[in-house]
């Protein structure tokens, strides 16, 4: 089978259970080929040997079972970096991007604040771009889920930022008397869990990285609730949240931190999605 012919056929199968049938074929193809989806387009005579083949259909079967595509990859892009993904850690999403991007900018700004604290770290995405961009910041990233710090740890390693990004597990925060943070960040579960378990989501990765209770806001709560402790003055924090939580969480922020300047920001869709709190 060529390789055209073949992305024909995963195409035409993928329409049923993905709203980019196209670019989910040609990304798969060029996993399976080890080449570059530029090249795996520009190369559409080229015959798929009978292992290739059986590859791409077996990883097929697994998106027609519903199984998300960075999964079947086994990895996925943040922010230009490649991170691996398993069903034991939330998918990087575009969205969290803006709060990266925000810290980036506070930490050039600040070439003094170089410790940072990144809460449910999940894959180590947040932490380790932050890392990976800034050469001399140390940081320590939380999780209570053993298996989704074990991904991240892999990722530390494939990135080689060992030395300055630890993991530790727990819930939420480092225990009392840990040292302040100059910086912290969180993307925590915030889909309140009626509306959870009505997404497609919902089944295909861990509900313990989604799941924000009630009102979403049961852990972005707990975590304001202690932040203050280990966020000294002149510090920064940024939580992810839900487009529907803005003023919710705006309340919650303003109980925790009354000196500080607090602020919504909103992502390309114009939705709210970043809390800023400055002290």
């Amino acid at each position: 089978m060529k390789l055209d012919e073949c992305l024909a056929e995963v195409a035409s199968r993928l329409r049923v259970v993905t709203g980019t049938p196209g670019l989910d074929s040609a990304v798969l193809l060029a996993e399976v080929l080890e080449q570059p989806r530029s090249w795996a387009l520009a190369h559409p005579d080229v015959d798929l040997s009978p292992p290739q083949q059986a590859a791409v259909m077996e990883a097929v079967a697994r998106l027609e079972a519903g199984e998300p595509l960075p999964y079947v990859l086994g990895h996925w892009e943040f922010h230009g970096l490649d991170f691996i993904v398993t069903p034991q850690a939330l998918i990087p999403r575009p969205e969290t991007e803006l709060l990266v991007e925000a810290a980036l900018a506070w930490l050039e700004r600040h070439p003094q604040r170089r410790r940072g604290l990144d809460v449910g770290t999940g894959s180590g995405c947040i932490a380790l771009t932050l890392a990976h961009n800034i050469q001399d910041l140390q940081m320590v990233a939380t999780d209570i889920s053993p298996a989704a710090l074990e991904v991240a740890a892999r990722n530390a390693a494939r990135l080689a930022l060992t030395e300055r990004v630890g993991f530790e597990r727990c819930d939420l925060l480092p225990p009392p008397g840990s040292p302040p943070f100059d910086l912290v960040t969180a993307n925590l579960p915030y889909i309140p869990t009626a509306e959870l378990h009505r997404l497609p989501v919902y089944g295909r990765e861990p509900s313990l990285a989604l799941d924000g209770g009630v009102d979403g806001l049961d852990l972005i709560r707990r975590l304001l609730a202690g932040a203050p402790d280990l966020l000294p003055r002149g510090g920064l924090a940024l939580l992810e949240i839900e487009a529907s939580q803005g003023l919710a969480a705006l309340s919650l922020a303003y109980d925790a931190f009354s000196e500080a300047r607090i602020s919504l920001r909103q992502d390309l869709a114009g939705r709210d999605r970043l809390v800023r709190i400055e002290l």
